[in-house]
């Protein structure tokens, strides 16, 4: 069991307050973080990821989870960020963060977006192809734009096979994402483009191999590769790498068939063997990073639901449950496994096997098939763990459901992060009369 989890008289408690409290204050379903669990392990990130040979920057993959709250946790404890879209940077922005230590991600970056970072003066824009290089020069060349200074770093995909979901993995040969290092002429293109272009530097290379990864030497194996790629691209073009990141994807516990490293180790691992690449090779590194989402935030979330109907049918005894899909789509899109208590009645042994189903009108929409479970009636409050990767990020309104609220817990004390949705808010961009187009 996740273990911030306290009980007491047969309830669940997160950071010392009271499912019964959450839900009688909150309503269900619920997105729930234990915020002191996300402050332990954004320290433990920043004080195990330390070399005294380059820089190291630890940036937080904000796809897992975002919002203005999570941001000023990151800004405070030290963090960058890692962005996909201009949603994101706009949050970023509206919550005040040092845009200068954003890295902005995406393959299919659109030119409002790109301008969109020049303005805000966010600091890296990590590269995927040829056209986005030489869209973003030729953005450059605009008058409003030719003042701004902004570092680039090219995405390459070093073909390290991580044993994970097909879905998930990134640096497989045909990934969308990135170039392959075996086309080195095409990412020398790539960086002539930028190197070229006024006000853009070319400072090195990302790489991200997938995520859920719990093998050690899949990071290690990347490390290497992408190390000695640096060496034989500076060989071949002369172009010095002063950074790399290399990306995040490190595993964490759902269920107990999931044995994840330690953050102290994997962070101490990735620094040791970048120490030795940088010296066996001789490179001019300066700066490595990773990006940690799902192993920051994954196992410092919860959600919290009611039970509602129960039903047998031939084979199967159902729990129905006032959420479902469109506020966890991961067991419907790649069957995700959890972890699941009733919150209610937490001293007794699990005993029955359900399955677990959500209100949506699919029939796939099931949380958990074949699940032991302790006891229920109708009326019990479902927790699951480590639902705080995303949970929120991929939520839905399918079936017109309002979005969920999430909380922050600590020392007894709830705090709104996102409030949830109103039915009002539900249908507030939509015209009662058609509108004509402008």
């Amino acid at each position: 069991m996740n273990n911030g989890i306290e009980i007491r008289n047969g309830q669940a408690l997160i950071g010392n307050v009271s499912v019964s409290e959450l839900a009688r204050r909150c309503h269900t379903p619920l997105y729930i973080y234990d915020q002191t669990a996300l402050e332990d392990r954004m320290k433990e990130f920043i004080d195990n990821f330390q070399s005294e040979k380059f820089n190291t920057s630890v940036l937080y993959a904000s796809k897992a989870f975002s919002c203005i709250a999570m941001y000023k946790l990151c800004a405070h404890y030290g963090l960058g960020l890692d962005v996909v879209s201009g949603g994101e940077l706009y949050t970023a922005y509206k919550a005040g963060f040092d845009l200068s230590k954003v890295y902005f991600h995406g393959n299919n970056k659109s030119v409002w977006e790109l301008e969109m970072a020049l303005k805000l003066g966010v600091g890296t824009i990590v590269v995927d192809n040829l056209m986005e290089a030489e869209l973003l020069a030729s953005l450059k060349q605009k008058p409003e734009y030719e003042s701004c200074r902004i570092k680039t770093v090219l995405r390459i995909n070093p073909g390290i096979d991580a044993h994970t979901h097909k879905y998930i993995q990134t640096a497989y040969i045909d990934s969308k994402f990135g170039i392959s290092i075996l086309k080195m002429d095409e990412i020398a293109q790539v960086v002539s483009v930028l190197q070229a272009a006024p006000g853009i530097s070319f400072d090195g290379f990302h790489a991200h191999i997938g995520s859920q990864i719990f093998e050690k030497d899949a990071f290690m194996a990347e490390i290497t590769k992408v190390c000695q790629f640096a060496r034989d691209f500076e060989d071949a073009f002369g172009l010095v790498t002063r950074t790399l990141d290399f990306g995040g994807g490190f595993g964490v516990w759902y269920t107990d068939a999931d044995q994840p490293v330690s953050i102290a180790e994997i962070c101490q691992d990735i620094v040791h063997q970048s120490e030795l690449e940088k010296e066996r090779l001789n490179l001019s590194l300066e700066t490595i990073c990773i990006e940690p989402g799902r192993s920051i935030v994954a196992e410092a979330g919860y959600q919290l639901y009611e039970i509602g109907f129960l039903k047998e049918t031939q084979n199967r005894k159902y729990i129905f449950i006032d959420g479902g899909m469109t506020d966890n789509i991961r067991p419907a899109l790649y069957q995700a496994d959890y972890s699941f208590d009733v919150a209610t009645n937490m001293d007794s042994e699990k005993s029955e096997t359900v399955t677990i189903a959500g209100k949506c009108c699919e029939s796939g929409d099931l949380l958990g098939e074949n699940i032991l479970l302790q006891p229920c009636k109708s009326g019990d409050l479902l927790l699951v763990h480590s639902t705080g990767a995303y949970g929120y990020s991929m939520a839905s309104n399918y079936n017109k459901l309002p979005f969920a609220g999430v909380v922050f817990v600590k020392d007894g004390q709830i705090f709104w992060a996102i409030k949830p949705q109103s039915f009002d808010e539900l249908i507030e961009r939509e015209t009662v009369v058609l509108e004509e187009v402008q």
